[in-house]
């Protein structure tokens, strides 16, 4: 079993940053994949970054370049560091785990989730 909290979430104005944090709890063995994803009221989940076991990064285009996933696997924490936040990046932000793998533009690849954080920018 795993279980997941975010925590960072906020209002900030237009341009401003913020870093997500996500504490994972539960063993995960061999492949696995982390993901940060983003929903607001009448608009689909969207997939935003994701972290392999081995380190490889994958992100939306709407968030490159702005957007950073990392983990901190002595601590178990998963990052997303975000800058230049745009009104349209606001939205209920959750972390979510796929133990055996999952693509980032399939949510239903990831069995686990946790129960958000909310991030809001203002103009």
């Amino acid at each position: 079993q795993v279980q997941l909290v975010e925590s960072g979430g906020g209002s900030v104005q237009s341009g401003g940053s913020l870093t997500l944090s996500c504490e994972v709890s539960g063993n995960f063995y061999g492949k696995y994949t982390l993901a940060w994803f983003r929903q607001t009221p009448g608009k689909k989940r969207e997939g935003v970054a994701s972290i392999e076991n081995d380190g490889a990064t994958l992100y939306a285009d709407s968030v490159k370049g702005r957007f950073t996933i990392s983990e901190d696997t002595s601590k178990n924490i998963l990052y997303l560091q975000m800058t230049s936040l745009q009104p349209e990046d606001t939205a209920m932000y959750r972390c979510a785990a796929a133990p055996y793998g999952g693509s980032l533009f399939v949510w239903g690849d990831f069995q686990f989730w946790g129960q958000g954080t909310q991030v809001t920018v203002s103009s």
